[in-house]
């Protein structure tokens, strides 16, 4: 198999980055990789998936993960987990032999370990370049569900259909669970018992970049978690903050300690990322020098600065992704050509303790086990929305009233970046239009 025949295969069924922003993960077959990294770093705190899948099928996922090597011809191929994911390492160690390029990586449990930059730095010593793609390094980045759709789609001819989705927080029992594509928020939350508050709020994603989400919200190929919490938990609170009350927050209690800028780890890798100084230029109006404001587009939103760094509860990242907004809108790019400053000598001893985080955030209590339920739960309804990776949004190729098959293609790939979209049940069109298919059971 040479690297287009992969990439062909990887494209027709439909497979993008399960989490995060969704990049169509044909892109990243590419002969210029040298090194391919596996992020089993579980970024968020509380998630459980990719360790639990990572361990339960380690040889179907490092064996595809050298065949992805070899295609591509690169030198190495670095699995990057926890080293506290123990039954998970032990699972590689029994088969890792069989794989001569596969070597593991074992990291701290620090935030956020799986931002991909980050998890580059700490397995290969290489900087990505502010705005810069890890292919310029010759490096590659999978997760490890990621990989194992790979798998699936060689060995099984099955595309996208289902997402495994970790629920936690007022559940009566936390699961990670696999559920068609398209499976409401609520729905899943049923699985894991159904919530033991009233008037639940779900937080999808994660705590730290997540976004509350409405009961009838429907899972995509990113939703790697639903966070269930009362409408009273400070981080619902600071999660609904209005941008506007945060920059008057901002002008009348920032005291400059640059706590955010220097546990920023894109900044302490050398990234022109300063949120004090963004939080200064924003809150006085001060426009006379625009770098604070451009180099917004260097940040990852990870959250750390508002969730974690701040002493007086301020919202850095919120504010600058606002402004982000704008400069596009306004169109304005990033900058080109940046080059990072040296990593800092700091760095090292200011990394944010995972533990210590999910006690800041008021989350210790939710971190229980949440076992994986690895088969397919059925539901009768599904929406699956036609725009669910980076790029042009797929098209759709049925009409309502149309009969289809799990596994079908509903949506072609639009040109350019792009991927196709496939039925996660089999059952009528009720609906089609550029945004979503609704499918129901018959």
């Amino acid at each position: 198999m040479d690297s287009k025949e992969l990439s062909k295969i990887i494209k027709d069924n439909g497979i993008v980055g399960a989490g995060g922003a969704g990049f169509p993960t044909y892109m990243k077959i590419d002969e210029r990789a040298q090194t391919i990294l596996l992020n089993c770093a579980e970024c968020e705190p509380l998630l459980k998936l990719h360790r639990q899948l990572l361990q339960r099928h380690a040889e179907e996922i490092l064996e595809t993960f050298q065949l992805v090597a070899d295609t591509v011809g690169a030198e190495r191929a670095i699995v990057g987990i926890k080293e506290e994911y123990k039954d998970t390492v032990a699972a590689l160690k029994e088969c890792i032999h069989k794989f001569p390029k596969v070597s593991l990586h074992l990291l701290d449990s620090v935030y956020p370990m799986g931002d991909e930059v980050v998890l580059i730095y700490e397995a290969t010593g290489k900087v990505v370049r502010p705005g810069g793609l890890p292919i310029e390094e010759g490096i590659a980045v999978f997760n490890v569900e990621t990989m194992y759709n790979i798998h699936k789609a060689l060995v099984k001819k099955e595309p996208v259909a289902d997402k495994l989705v970790t629920i936690v927080g007022e559940v009566a029992s936390p699961v990670t669970i696999r559920v068609p594509l398209g499976t409401s928020l609520e729905k899943c939350v049923d699985f894991a018992g159904g919530a033991v508050i009233k008037n639940p709020v779900f937080l999808v994603g994660g705590p730290m970049m997540g976004n509350i989400r409405e009961a009838a919200f429907p899972v995509t190929k990113t939703t790697n978690a639903v966070l269930v919490l009362s409408e009273e938990h400070p981080l619902i609170q600071k999660k609904k903050l209005n941008p506007a009350i945060g920059l008057k927050r901002a002008a009348s209690a920032c005291c400059q300690c640059q706590m955010c800028t220097d546990l920023c780890p894109r900044h302490a890798l050398g990234h022109p990322i300063e949120p004090h100084k963004f939080m200064r230029a924003a809150a006085n109006r001060d426009f006379r020098d625009a770098n604070p404001f451009v180099n917004t587009y260097f940040c990852s939103s990870c959250g750390l600065c508002e969730l974690y760094s701040c002493p007086q509860g301020l919202s850095p990242r919120s504010l600058m992704a606002e402004y982000k907004v704008g400069l596009r809108n306004a169109g304005v790019k990033p900058p080109a050509g940046v080059i990072p400053a040296p990593v800092k000598e700091s760095r090292e001893y200011r990394k944010a303790p995972e533990e210590r985080l999910e006690a800041r955030l008021g989350l210790s209590a939710y971190d229980r086990e949440a076992p994986i339920d690895d088969e397919v739960k059925k539901v009768n309804t599904v929406t699956i929305l036609l725009s669910q990776h980076i790029g042009a949004p797929a098209r759709p190729v049925v009409s309502e009233g149309d009969m289809v098959a799990r596994g079908q293609m509903i949506a072609s790939a639009a040109d350019g970046l792009s991927v196709p979209i496939h039925a996660s049940i089999s059952g009528k069109v009720m609906k089609a239009d550029k945004n979503m298919v609704v499918l129901a059971a018959v």
